[in-house]
């Protein structure tokens, strides 16, 4: 994979991260201080003077066994400089960002079109894209008249010989539709369950039900537009690992929660699942 397809789907997933999350203001990702890719508003300068101080830094750092990860808190914001599969993503934030949420989002995002284009083309950035070779047609030899003369009489007669047999098989199948006449199902088919991604969230305390989750509200009235009259109780839960339960659910009932796209789960189901809190999984609903 080149260079230019590499950058332009780790610039996507820099302004994905900052549409999702508005206080996020600048991001850069760079490996052995190369910048691989950077959003539209922070200076290609700016970066280049970051990352030189960063690898000043971590030189220093080889004394008590190397640094992965870097936060510094201002007055007015925060930046942080994180290791994420062998690649340092720079996040600058507002005061007001959440930084539990920024860093879960970017853990999840970053890693996963990682691991999409690896899966597409495993080479890592740097890999000179494949050049196709072409050769010469090869024209065929020339066949003997007489060769030729014999091959079209062989498909002619292979012809009439596959004509006859289709109408034999034709007048068979026709006569085996004519006794058994198809079943028609008058119920209407149902859409297939849609999969929803969302974050683990803990919940806890002594009126928690221990086999029920909760769910963002906005998800649920999604599932009973589409299915209207059929009723939900239930639904799967499945992690990006193939670990998955069957539960009952309710909705978030804390507002400020709404549209975050969390999943609010019991210790019981998280060790079910062998997943925990800032965990990506799948949810659908059970339809009967």
């Amino acid at each position: 994979m080149n260079n230019e397809v590499y950058s332009f789907a780790l610039k996507s997933t820099l302004q994905e991260i900052q549409n999702i999350c508005p206080d996020v203001s600048n991001t850069f990702i760079f490996q052995d201080e190369k910048i691989l890719a950077q959003d539209e508003t922070t200076p290609e300068k700016t970066i280049n003077q970051t990352i030189d101080a960063f690898t000043a830094i971590t030189e220093k750092a080889d004394i008590i066994g190397g640094m992965n990860n870097l936060t510094i808190q201002g007055t007015n914001g925060r930046a942080n400089i994180a290791c994420i599969n062998n690649f340092y993503l720079a996040t600058i934030s507002s005061k007001e960002a959440d930084e539990k949420y920024v860093n879960t989002l970017t853990r999840i995002l970053i890693p996963t079109v990682i691991r999409l284009l690896e899966k597409i083309h495993p080479a890592l950035p740097g890999d000179e894209t494949l050049t196709p070779v072409y050769h010469e047609p090869i024209e065929p030899e020339p066949v003997e008249d007489e060769v030729a003369e014999d091959a079209a009489d062989q498909t002619e007669d292979q012809q009439e010989e596959e004509s006859d047999q289709f109408v034999e098989e034709t007048a068979t199948t026709k006569d085996e539709e004519e006794q058994f006449e198809p079943e028609i199902d008058t119920e209407p088919l149902l859409p297939e369950p849609p999969v929803t991604q969302l974050i683990v969230e803990n919940i806890g305390g002594l009126l928690v039900a221990s086999d029920t989750v909760r769910i963002d509200n906005e998800v649920i009235i999604q599932w009973n537009e589409l299915y209207g009259d059929k009723k939900i109780n239930e639904v799967t839960i499945e992690t990006l690992s193939g670990k998955t339960t069957r539960c009952k659910f309710k909705q978030i009932k804390k507002s400020k929660d709404t549209g975050k796209g969390i999943i609010k789960m019991p210790e019981k189901i998280q060790l079910t699942l062998e997943t925990s809190e800032g965990a990506l999984v799948t949810v659908k609903p059970v339809i009967e």
